[in-house]
């Protein structure tokens, strides 16, 4: 799967994020964990929207959010995590892990 990342999201991902497409890329290349599909309303894709907390080679976490679509992911945006969104995150991966130990 190729990464698309649009010009107008590449100028706001710099302009208002300070994040750049290497980082967005470090941070599937390193994710381990399940996407979670952004379920809010006002947010409808289709195909849904997917997101996940990853991490940079640096170590920087970023929530990272795509659409994927005919073989590429088309990212929306990519931002530091708030700790709500983090936690939500990472409970969902608490929960995917128990399911998956059982």
């Amino acid at each position: 799967m190729s990464l698309v990342v649009s010009p107008g999201i590449r100028r706001k991902l710099a302009t208002k994020h300070n994040v750049t497409r290497a980082e967005v890329e470090q941070c599937f290349m390193n994710h381990e964990g399940p996407y979670l599909t952004d379920s809010r309303e006002t947010h409808a894709t289709s195909p849904p929207t997917m997101w996940f907390i990853g991490v940079t080679d640096a170590g920087r976490q970023l929530k990272v959010v795509f659409v994927p679509e005919h073989g590429n992911l088309y990212l929306r945006t990519a931002f530091t995590p708030t700790r709500k969104q983090a936690g939500v995150y990472f409970d969902a991966v608490a929960r995917h892990r128990a399911s998956t130990d059982e």
